[in-house]
């Protein structure tokens, strides 16, 4: 995915955002020790079903910020 906007990041839950977190879990993993592959996309039989997820977080993530955090991100504060 391209264009998301860099305040999306900003917002966070702990420790990083949501958009962080979506992206490294929902990833092609295989087990070292049994080579067992972990294919996040053989969960839903959408092909798109990640890209929405990560479309609706950043929805939320843009959503959720206040306005004064959007303006203190860009300086306006």
């Amino acid at each position: 995915m391209t264009n998301i906007p860099q305040e999306a990041y900003c917002y966070q839950l702990g420790a990083r955002s949501p958009i962080e977190w979506i992206v490294d879990r929902y990833q092609m993993k295989v087990a070292k020790a049994s080579e067992i592959v972990n294919n996040p996309n053989d969960w839903s039989d959408d092909p798109l079903s990640i890209i929405d997820l990560l479309k609706r977080i950043v929805t939320v993530s843009l959503k959720t910020m206040s306005r004064e955090q959007r303006s203190a991100l860009i300086g306006l504060s």
